[in-house]
């Protein structure tokens, strides 16, 4: 399922649907999932029930529950390459210039 139009709120509770099939799969129930994962179990149930959670403990979560990996497509640079007789190099920006 793509986010392409969706809001803000949408991505964050199908995210938190996601992870929370994930844990289900996985048959562990909340509190087993903060004991794995090292995030409070407070954090656990709100993020599952509004998908607010800090980023730390998203990380922590996908890494108890084997899903660190997802992580890797995550702003990565997806730009084309040229071909193999090119040889311009593009430098990479270091700051942007649009306030």
């Amino acid at each position: 399922m793509s986010f392409i139009l969706k809001s803000q709120q949408e991505v964050m509770q199908e995210i938190a649907i996601r992870a929370k099939g994930k844990r289900l799969e996985q048959n562990l129930t909340q509190e087993g999932l903060a004991l794995r994962s090292g995030v409070s179990l407070g954090s656990i149930k709100r993020f599952e029930r509004t998908g607010e959670i800090s980023l730390k403990s998203l990380i922590d979560i996908a890494l108890a529950l084997g899903c660190l990996e997802d992580f890797d497509a995550l702003f990565a640079d997806n730009t084309p390459r040229g071909s193999l007789f090119e040889s311009k190099e593009e430098k990479k920006r270091k700051r942007g210039s649009i306030k």
